[in-house]
């Protein structure tokens, strides 16, 4: 799956998950600044790891702060 195809998921998901719009998402943008918070976070990753049957351990999960490094994880699950 393509990096577009990815951030579309994740805005997605985020979308239903926050219940609010993020019409200017990229991958810039920072996690905690769109007012989801850790709980909601991991609701969006099981719902990314769900529909791309990939699974991302915990450990890789710390530290993330932006969309682009969200996706830098997922990717490599995926090529994994």
């Amino acid at each position: 799956m393509d990096r577009v195809k990815l951030i579309k998921m994740f805005r997605t998901k985020a979308e239903e998950i926050a219940e609010k719009k993020f019409a200017s998402l990229d991958e810039t943008s920072v996690i905690a600044d769109m007012g989801v918070d850790s709980l909601a976070m991991l609701e969006i990753i099981g719902e990314m790891e769900r529909e791309l049957s990939i699974s991302i351990p915990d450990d890789q999960l710390v530290g993330i702060e932006t969309v682009a490094q969200l996706l830098d994880v997922v990717e490599k699950r995926i090529a994994a």
